[in-house]
Parts: C-alpha cells; sequence; structure tokens
C-alpha cells in the first residue's frame, strides 16, 4: 500500500523537476487527496458554488495581477474567502511573490504556499502526469512480463509450469525481460496498463535448479526494460486431453486487469512443444490485427463465402433442371468489410496515442 501522499513529500519528490521554493512552510504535512490541479478562477470574484477546494491550487500572473489590482480591503476579504476553504496547498508560478495578506492568510489557516520558477503552463504539464502516475489505480500480479517485437505479453500460469523459463528461452533469442514473478501494474487513462518489476527484485529471474540469474550481466543490458505495456496474456496451463480448446481463434477470451480488459490466449503444454516460438507468434499475430488483418475472421470468410457459392449454384441447376426458373448468376454474396477499412486506421491510430510506455 502506496504511503499517503503530502505537501512535503510531493515537494522532496519534485523540487527539481518543478523548480519549487517552499515561501511558507506551515502545513507542509497537510495531505493531497486529489490527482487533479486547479487554478482559483471565479472563486477570487466571489463565485465559490463550484469550487474545489480538495484540489491543489496555482496562482499564475493572471491571479497575482488580478490581487495587485485590488484595494487592500478588497484583497483581504478575497483571500480571506480563499483560504476559509480546507485547500492542501498553494502554488505560485513564474517566480512571482506572494502578498503581505496571501501570506498572513495562508500561515492563520495552515495552508503552506510554495513557489516556483517554471511558467504556469509547464507547471501544470509537468505536475499532472507525476500526480497521475501517482494516484493511478495499481495492483501486483503472479507472472513474467516480457517484451515480445514490442509487444508486451504477460505470462501467467501455476508455480513451476515454466513461466520464467520460458521468457529466458526469449531473451535469449533477443528479447526482452521486463519483470519476472511479481509485476506490479499500473492503469494509465482508462484502457493502458503499465507494468513493472519490483526495485528490489527488478530483472532478476529465478530457475529452478540453478538460482538467481543476473539477466542484464548475463545478456546485456539490451536485453532489459524498465516498463512495458501490458497486451496480451498468455496462460501456461497443463495438457489435458479431454480439455476443449480454441483451435480457430474465433472464440476470443479475455481477462480483466484494474477494469482493462485484455486479450487471453491459453497454450497447453506438453513435452516438445516450442512455447517460445508460440509466444513469438502470438505477439506478431497480435501486431497484424492492430494492422486490420484477424487471419482467424479472414479463413471464416473465406469458408462462408465458398459455401455461399456453392449453395447459390446447387439452387440455380436445381431452378434450370424444374424448368420453373430462369438461370442466371448467382447473387453475389454480401461483401465482407474489408480488414483494411478506416475502422481498422482507427484502431491502428488509437493504439500509437495510447502506446506511451
Amino acid at each position: 500500500m502506496r504511503p499517503k501522499l503530502t505537501v512535503a513529500r510531493l515537494v522532496e519528490r519534485l523540487r527539481d523537476v518543478l523548480a519549487l521554493q517552499p515561501l511558507d512552510k506551515t502545513g507542509m504535512e497537510r495531505d493531497i487527496v486529489s490527482p487533479n490541479v486547479s487554478s482559483p478562477g471565479l472563486v477570487l470574484a466571489g463565485y465559490v458554488e463550484r469550487f474545489p477546494a480538495h484540489r491543489l491550487q496555482v496562482f499564475g500572473e493572471t491571479e497575482i495581477s488580478y490581487l495587485a489590482s485590488r484595494t487592500d480591503a478588497e484583497r483581504r476579504e478575497i483571500l480571506g474567502t480563499f483560504f476559509s476553504f480546507p485547500i492542501p496547498a498553494v502554488f505560485i508560478t513564474k517566480g512571482q511573490q506572494p502578498t503581505a495578506e496571501m501570506s498572513e492568510l495562508a500561515a492563520a489557516a495552515g495552508v503552506p504556499i510554495i513557489g516556483s520558477r517554471l511558467k504556469t503552463n509547464d507547471f501544470y504539464t509537468r505536475i499532472k502526469s507525476w500526480l497521475e502516475e501517482e494516484f493511478a489505480p495499481t495492483t501486483t500480479l503472479h507472472g513474467s512480463l516480457c517484451d515480445i517485437f514490442g509487444v508486451g505479453l504477460l505470462f501467467i500460469g501455476r508455480s513451476g509450469i515454466g513461466k520464467s523459463e520460458c521468457v529466458l528461452d526469449l531473451v535469449e533469442r533477443g528479447h526482452r525481460l521486463v519483470a519476472d514473478d511479481v509485476v506490479l501494474v499500473t492503469r494509465r487513462g482508462a484502457e493502458v496498463l503499465i507494468g513493472r518489476g519490483h526495485e528490489l527484485q527488478r530483472h532478476y529471474m529465478e530457475i529452478r535448479g540453478v538460482g538467481l540469474v543476473d539477466i542484464p550481466s548475463i545478456f546485456g543490458i539490451r536485453a532489459v526494460r524498465q516498463q512495458k505495456r501490458l497486451e496480451v496474456v498468455v496462460h501456461l496451463e497443463e495438457w489435458d486431453q479431454e480439455a476443449i480448446v480454441d483451435r480457430t481463434g474465433l472464440e476470443g477470451e479475455t481477462q480483466e486487469i484494474l477494469g482493462v480488459q485484455l486479450p487471453k490466449i491459453r497454450v497447453p503444454l506438453n513435452p516438445g512443444k516450442n512455447i517460445t516460438v508460440i509466444a513469438e507468434v502470438i505477439a506478431m499475430n497480435h501486431l497484424l490485427r492492430y494492422s486490420g488483418h484477424n487471419p482467424a475472421e479472414a479463413f471464416n470468410r473465406r469458408l462462408i463465402d465458398r459455401m455461399r457459392a456453392a449453395s447459390s449454384a446447387t439452387a440455380s441447376a436445381v431452378t434450370r433442371a424444374s424448368g420453373n426458373g430462369v438461370g442466371g448468376a448467382p447473387n453475389a454474396p454480401n461483401a465482407p468489410n474489408a480488414p483494411n477499412g478506416p475502422n481498422a486506421a482507427d484502431d491502428v491510430r488509437r493504439y500509437l496515442l495510447q502506446d506511451d510506455e
């Protein structure tokens, strides 16, 4: 479980990134409970009905210049209303200084004031991405994560079934290890899952009978990466002659992780099966689907078209033989959607936009 995020911890972590300088250290232990950041906006004009006081508040050049244009009495009244809310902290950008009334009322309310030398837009860009990561939903999975041809494959299955050995073979074939045994998964936005290893165990792999293996020391730094987007779940399981297995790929199975549905492939294991080659094919097949080509659906369309054509030819022959119909070419079957149509292009664009690991 992550520790609570306080103003002091944020300042310590982002001091250099945000060019921070605490101007008033009162209330540095206040909790930050929202990943969002706001400017006071209409609150300074007196409209407080929709004021998100639980967010961090940012005063840019517009807010400071507006306060400077008011009289001392007006400024005190405006800031008195502002600091009457339970605000976590106030940031002032572009190296500006708070007014005397702001410093006084903030200290009385126990709200810290922190300065930044960054421009307001740059400040928003940097702090929002960090806060989104800090507040993102997170879970821990038992499995191995590998980057194969740029596709993040998460191998799962019971302990001892061979997940680590499979990934080790993939690394030897030139692919990249992200995490073994323990995978920390974080959700970004609504659909993107990013996996990484634990900071103490990262890029070490346990092979039964061998012990711990330091992957970058043996295979080089190119054999590992720090994090990768999860895109396909590969479930390794024991071979069962009686089990019902998808033979065509049309009945796609999914697995939900942090509310995101990922395609799931079940691979039954038996002696002699080359699981590493199968893993490479799974990755390449995933890339093919995002380029607009689904082999299973293409084969299914060809089969249906052939059966429709045969059925139409048979019906025409029967009609001509009976003398009740007029011979002619059978009606053309409905043309299937082109595999590389506009929908496929939209899927590719959306995928590349979200592939931000």
